[in-house]
């Protein structure tokens, strides 16, 4: 920002210029547009063609009705539910990536698939490799089914090997076979929260950070925890839920266990803080801790590899499936 010709002041260093509005660039922009659209909200009630028509006395606004696509993902509704799905958006990463004709895979990468930093491999186009990780980053929104290793191949944007690059392909192969896959939110009066929880323990090749199964667990049941009375409150505050009462699964017994054996503590004296975070809140009945096995834990799906038979299970059950077939 520069002071305007004609005042006069552009010698002297001591004088500044105070805005009357806020400009976009600045620092505070964004938050100053936020308070006005709140007051604006606030003051003239919550009834939704009053706010439109004082929305577009105030602000230059395009009603687009209902929602139908946004930013890649086409939003469809139906007497069963909810759909969200970027079969457009797939599309064209396949013909950017040259992978239109390519034959396809049925899942996004091989049972038991290890990557690792590999300073002895094939150098790949770097910045090719980039924009295609961070095209399918975008795409896991609505895709949890590759999230896993889209979350792999993203460790190693700074330096792309051969074998790096080929498991990016995989994904795209398996977007192939299956562009018509969405997320299906069903009308349902069940509204409770239920958080499966899952640790990679060892699954780091590059540095080896993890220490042991327990306390991998362990510290995933306290941030699955922390992420499910975040979406609980969040439920209850928008209308959905009046239930202050969530279920975890975990398919640790070692770790679950502790929760509930004391004799256990001595040995876990480095999670302590975790331990008595997860004790108080199921004490306190906030939250349901449960064991499950692990065929059916639906969180392994984001960390691990699975046959076949088990991804085409959990893919299910996370409410992902092909919206253009037939019923």
């Amino acid at each position: 920002m520069e002071i305007p010709q004609g005042l006069g002041y552009h010698s002297d260093k001591q004088k500044v210029c105070k805005l009357e509005k806020s400009l976009y660039g600045l620092k505070q922009s964004p938050r100053a547009w936020f308070d006005g659209f709140a007051k604006a909200i606030v003051k003239n009630g919550e009834e939704i063609g009053n706010l439109k028509k004082l929305l577009a006395s105030e602000f230059e606004t395009k009603d687009l009705d209902t929602l139908r696509y946004f930013l890649g993902m086409k939003v469809a509704r139906s007497e069963v539910g909810l759909v969200i799905n970027q079969r457009k958006y797939i599309l064209d990463l396949l013909f950017e990536s040259r992978m239109k004709g390519c034959k396809p895979a049925e899942t996004p990468m091989e049972f038991n698939l290890k990557l690792k930093k590999d300073v002895l491999g094939s150098l790949v186009n770097k910045g090719l490799y980039q924009r295609l990780v961070g095209k399918l980053i975008y795409l896991s929104l609505t895709r949890p089914d590759i999230s896993f290793l889209v979350s792999i191949v993203s460790q190693y944007l700074s330096d792309p090997r051969g074998e790096h690059l080929e498991a990016v392909n995989r994904i795209l192969k398996y977007l192939k076979m299956t562009p018509g896959h969405g997320l299906i939110f069903k009308k349902t009066n069940d509204r409770s929260v239920k958080v499966f929880i899952d640790a990679s323990w060892a699954g780091e090749l590059t540095d080896k950070r993890s220490t042991n199964d327990v306390e991998a667990e362990y510290r995933a049941i306290a941030l699955g925890m922390w992420e499910g009375i975040w979406l609980e409150k969040l439920l209850v505050e928008l209308g959905f839920s009046d239930s202050k009462k969530f279920e975890l699964y975990s398919d640790s017994q070692s770790a679950t266990s502790i929760v509930r054996n004391l004799v256990h503590h001595d040995m876990t004296k480095h999670v302590e803080i975790d331990r008595q975070f997860i004790s108080e809140k199921v004490s306190s009945g906030l939250v349901e801790l449960n064991f499950v096995y692990s065929k059916d834990q639906l969180a392994d799906i984001l960390t691990k590899a699975l046959s076949r038979v088990t991804f085409d299970e959990f893919t299910c059950k996370l409410g992902l499936c092909n919206i253009y077939s037939p019923a």
